[in-house]
C-alpha cells in the first residue's frame, strides 16, 4: 500500500491521545538515536576512512522520528514535536553533541514537516513521506555543515557525498521504512482512534 489519502478537513485540535503517541514516538525514537550516536562513534570514522563522506549513510537513524508521528498523528506541528523530544531526551541520555543535539532536531522536524505543509496535510502516501525524510535529510547536512563543519567545503567531494549518502539513508530509512512501519502498525488495529488508522483498515468513523 503506498497511498492513504484522507479527504476530510484538518482537525488543527490536538487531543490527549495525539500529544500521548507523538510523545512515545518521540521517546523510543530517543533510545533509538541515542543507539545510533553509540554506533556513529564505532562505525563512522572507519566509514570515512573508506570513502570520505560515507558516514552520512547512518544520518537516516535520527531523522525518523519526525515523518512517523506526522503519518500516524496527522495533525500539524506533529514532525516537529517528536523529532524535538527525541532530540531533547537524546541529549539527556548523552552524546558527543550536548545541547546542539535539541538544535539540529529542531531543525530536522521542522525540514520533515515542510513536506506535509505543500500538501496542505490532506495527501499522506509513500512520496510524501520519502519527501519528508529527504528533507530532513538536507536539514541534518546543511546543520552539520554550517554549524560543525566551517572549515570544510561544502561545494567539494566531501560536502557532495555526504549530502548524497545522507538523502539517501533519510529516504530510505526515514521515509520508505516508516511508512511500511507505520501501514503495519495500523493493521494490527492499534492506531484506530487515528484517522489514519482508520483509513488503512478501511473503517469508516
Amino acid at each position: 500500500m503506498t497511498s492513504v489519502t484522507g479527504s476530510s478537513r484538518i482537525s488543527l485540535r490536538w487531543r490527549v491521545v495525539d500529544i500521548a503517541v507523538a510523545s512515545v514516538i518521540g521517546v523510543v525514537s530517543s533510545l533509538i538515536f541515542w543507539a545510533a550516536a553509540l554506533l556513529w562513534n564505532v562505525a563512522g570514522s572507519p566509514m570515512e576512512a573508506v570513502v570520505p563522506g560515507l558516514s552520512g549513510l547512518l544520518n537516516g537513524l535520527w531523522l525518523f522520528a519526525g515523518p512517523l508521528a506526522a503519518i500516524i498523528v496527522r495533525k500539524p506541528g506533529a514532525a516537529v514535536y517528536a523529532e524535538v523530544i527525541a532530540a531533547v531526551l537524546e541529549a539527556i541520555l548523552g552524546n558527543a553533541w550536548g545541547i546542539s543535539t535539541l538544535y539540529i532536531g529542531l531543525v530536522q522536524g521542522i525540514m520533515a514537516e515542510i513536506a506535509f505543509v505543500i500538501f496542505m496535510y490532506r495527501t499522506w502516501n509513500l512520496a510524501v513521506t520519502a519527501l519528508s525524510g529527504l528533507l530532513a535529510g538536507i536539514g541534518c547536512w546543511g546543520y552539520t555543515f554550517f554549524t560543525n563543519l566551517q572549515a570544510i567545503d561544502w561545494a567539494g567531494s566531501y560536502g557532495f557525498i555526504n549530502l548524497i549518502t545522507t538523502i539517501i539513508s533519510a529516504v530510505v530509512v526515514a521515509g520508505v521504512l516508516m511508512w511500511y512501519l507505520y501501514i503495519a502498525i495500523a493493521h494490527t488495529g492499534a492506531l484506530d482512534r487515528f484517522a489514519s488508522g482508520r483509513d488503512v483498515r478501511g473503517i469508516t468513523a
